[in-house]
C-alpha cells in the first residue's frame, strides 16, 4: 500500500539520497548537449531540509519504507503547484506515483487548480501527468544554459460539496 506523509526534519538525509538517485537516473533520457544537472537542491540535504520546514513536502510510502517524494506550492486563491514528485527509479513503472498523486489531490480538497513544469524532454513525465488529468497549456522557450525548454500543465478542479475531488 503507498501513502504520502508529510516530511519531518530526520527524513530529509532519505529523501534527498531517493531524489538524488532519481534525477541522475533521469539524465540517461536526456538528449545531448542538455545540461546533466537536476533540479535546484535536489541532492542537498539542508535545501531539502529547509523546504520540508517551510512547505507541504510529502513522503512517499511504500509498505513502511519511503520510496519518494512530493513538494507542493500553495500559489494562494486555491491554486497549487506541484513543484517535485519523484519516485526511487527502482521502483517505477508500479503505480506507486499514480497513488500518491491521487492522494495529494485528496489532501488538498479546496483546490481549484494545480500547475506544474516539466522539461520538455521528459516523454515518460508528460505520459504521466497526462494520465493524472493534467493538460498541457504552453511550452516555454529554450533555456540556453539547460539547453531544453520547458512543459506547462495545469488541472482545473471541481469541488463536490458532499464529497471534495480533483476532476
Amino acid at each position: 500500500m503507498t501513502t504520502i506523509e508529510r516530511a519531518t526534519r530526520e527524513d530529509a538525509e532519505e529523501v534527498t539520497e531517493i531524489q538524488a538517485r532519481t534525477f541522475e537516473d533521469d539524465n540517461k533520457l536526456k538528449p545531448p548537449g542538455c545540461s546533466m544537472e537536476g533540479p535546484p537542491g535536489y541532492n542537498s540535504v539542508s535545501w531539502n531540509a529547509e523546504w520540508i520546514a517551510k512547505t507541504p513536502y510529502y513522503k512517499i510510502v511504500c509498505d513502511g519504507q519511503i520510496v519518494g517524494g512530493i513538494i507542493i506550492f500553495d500559489r494562494g486563491t486555491g491554486c497549487y503547484e506541484l513543484g517535485r514528485i519523484y519516485v526511487d527509479p527502482d521502483l517505477q513503472n508500479q503505480g506507486i506515483g499514480q497513488q500518491a498523486v491521487r492522494q495529494m489531490f485528496k489532501s488538498f480538497p479546496g483546490a481549484r487548480k494545480w500547475t506544474l513544469g516539466t522539461p520538455s524532454w521528459a516523454i515518460r513525465n508528460q505520459h504521466f501527468y497526462e494520465k493524472m488529468g493534467f493538460v498541457q497549456v504552453r511550452e516555454t522557450e529554450v533555456d540556453p544554459d539547460l539547453g531544453w525548454s520547458g512543459v506547462e500543465y495545469e488541472k482545473h478542479c471541481t469541488y463536490n460539496r458532499s464529497q471534495s475531488q480533483a476532476t
